[in-house]
C-alpha cells in the first residue's frame, strides 16, 4: 500500500493519501487548510487519480479544504451525519479561542456530492477495503479507518480519536468523554498489537505502544480516567 501524509494548515492535521500502488487511483483522507496544493503535488508525483474523500471528523482543520479537493476532481465526499453540518458551519464545531484565533470568520462549504457513513460499513474504494469505526467522543461523529493488506499488515486512520501518547480533547462543542472512554475500550483497545496508527495529528505509532505507554488508555480501568490535554482545536 501506498501511503502519502503530510501536515497542513495552523493547526497541523495530516493528511493522507491512499492507494494500492502508484499510477492507480487512490483516496484522500482528511484534507484540511492549505491541503489543496500538497494533494495536487502528490497526485503529480505519484500518477494517481482520486475517487473520493474521506473525513474522519468534521473539524475544519481535518475538513477545509474537502470542496475545492472534492469539486476539482468531481469526487464524493464521505463523512458521518452527526458531523456533516460542520462543513458548512465550521464555527459551530470549535473553542472561543479558535474563534478569536480566526477572527471570528470562517466560510466552508459542502462539495456537490456528499455521501454518509456509517458504522460497520466497508467501503470498496481505489482497490482498498477500508472498515468505519463510529468512535464518538471528540466529536458526534467521529469515525476511524481500518485497512488491512494481503501480507498481514494492519493501519487505522484514528482521527483525533487516538494520538501517539494522546487522545483527542472532548471538551469541544459536541464533544463528550464518556462516550470517548467507550470509544477507545471497544473500538481501539480491540484492535491489533501490530496495527499501524495514521492519527489526525503528529507522529505515526502502533496500537502496541499505545496500549503499553499511553497513560489515556492505561487509565481506562479507572472510573476517574484523566480527560485529554486541549490538541488540535
Amino acid at each position: 500500500m501506498l501511503v502519502i501524509g503530510f501536515p497542513t494548515g495552523a493547526l497541523q492535521a495530516n493528511c493522507f493519501v491512499l492507494a494500492t500502488g502508484a499510477g492507480g487511483a487512490c483516496v484522500v483522507v482528511d484534507p484540511g487548510q492549505d491541503a489543496a496544493e500538497p494533494i495536487a503535488e502528490a497526485l503529480r508525483e505519484h500518477r494517481l487519480s482520486p475517487v473520493a474523500v474521506l473525513l474522519t471528523h468534521g473539524h475544519f482543520d481535518h475538513s477545509f479544504s474537502v470542496a475545492p479537493v472534492c469539486d476539482g476532481n468531481d469526487i464524493p465526499a464521505w463523512i458521518h451525519p452527526d458531523d456533516r453540518d460542520l462543513l458548512s458551519d465550521p464555527l459551530k464545531g470549535i473553542s472561543a479561542e479558535s474563534r478569536s484565533f480566526f477572527g471570528g470568520n470562517l466560510e466552508m462549504r459542502e462539495p456537490r456530492e456528499v455521501r454518509e457513513l456509517t458504522d460497520g460499513a466497508e467501503l470498496d474504494l481505489a482497490g482498498l477495503r477500508l472498515t468505519v469505526d463510529h468512535t464518538p467522543g471528540h466529536t458526534g461523529g467521529s469515525v476511524m479507518f481500518r485497512a488491512g493488506t494481503e501480507e498481514g499488515g494492519r493501519l487505522v486512520l484514528s482521527g483525533d480519536t487516538l494520538f501517539a501518547g494522546s487522545i483527542g480533547r472532548t471538551d469541544l462543542p459536541g464533544g463528550n468523554h464518556r462516550e470517548m472512554l467507550t470509544s477507545l475500550r471497544t473500538k481501539v483497545l480491540t484492535l491489533a498489537d501490530d496495527t499501524v496508527v495514521l492519527p489526525g495529528h503528529g507522529p505515526t505509532t502502533t496500537i502496541g505502544r499505545e496500549r503499553a505507554g499511553n497513560p489515556f488508555l492505561l487509565g481506562l480501568g479507572s472510573a476517574d480516567a484523566p480527560a485529554a490535554p486541549h490538541r488540535g482545536l
